[in-house]
């Protein structure tokens, strides 16, 4: 399969270097200078991933993808010459799915994007393999793993590619305590967590998708890690 890949940089040098070590892969890479052109690009193209910078002209990184997390969860990497964790943390956030800091190795930043398709198409949220039931219920959620779906009684939940393996993981096993080294596993595919600032963010972002009303759905355990409550907790 050949997967489309969009490069947003206002820079044409790095837009030049990825597209060549991309296409050489078997990519096929669509370019924008801008956050405008981006957008055209999303809306005209059936875009796989997106590597955003987010300092580029027009609507920045940071609000393109807050445009894709509107009506999708394909991967997103964003690019740029920021290395402060808040930065990166505002990133995560808003759903994107990686993080490259300027300036940057070709074949690691090739690597990544690679090892998100990866991830996304073959081992997570975009292929699920559900035999015996599609559908995964507690409390008032319910979770589509045909559809990649998420809905709070008949609200649907846009999820991004982490927090959706996260979530199959919780509803799989209502009411059992997951460490933060277990979710980084399962959420980001990786074994070595160089911090549990991603979980904590991906934590804090479903909380305030799921809980409403009072209902607290993903509870803290000190010490241990977080749990999905079930209808017996």
């Amino acid at each position: 399969m050949t997967y489309n890949i969009l490069i947003a940089d206002d820079e044409p040098e790095i837009r030049e270097l990825l597209r060549l070590y991309l296409e050489k892969d078997g990519y096929k890479v669509h370019e924008a200078a801008g956050g405008t052109e981006a957008l055209a690009v999303l809306k005209r193209e059936k875009i796989d991933l997106a590597v955003l910078d987010i300092m580029m002209p027009g609507p920045d990184g940071y609000r393109v993808l807050q445009n894709i997390r509107e009506h999708s969860n394909i991967p997103v990497l964003l690019l740029s010459a920021k290395s402060d964790d808040s930065d990166k943390i505002l990133g995560l956030d808003l759903g994107a799915d990686d993080y490259i800091t300027k300036p940057f190795v070709p074949l690691e930043a090739v690597a990544r994007i690679h090892s998100n398709l990866r991830r996304f198409y073959d081992l997570g949220s975009a292929k699920i393999s559900a035999p015996e039931n599609d559908i995964l219920e507690t409390k008032s959620l319910r979770l589509d793993l045909k559809s990649c779906l998420l809905y709070r009684s008949n609200e649907k939940i846009v999820l991004t590619s982490v927090e959706f393996r996260i979530m199959k993981l919780f509803m799989e096993n209502p009411g059992k305590v997951f460490t933060k080294q277990q979710l980084f596993e399962q959420g980001w595919g990786e074994s070595y967590m160089l911090s549990d600032n991603n979980v904590m963010v991906c934590i804090s972002k479903l909380r305030a998708k799921l809980d409403h009303d009072n209902t607290e759905y993903i509870r803290t355990i000190r010490g241990l890690g977080y749990r999905l409550e079930d209808e017996g907790n």
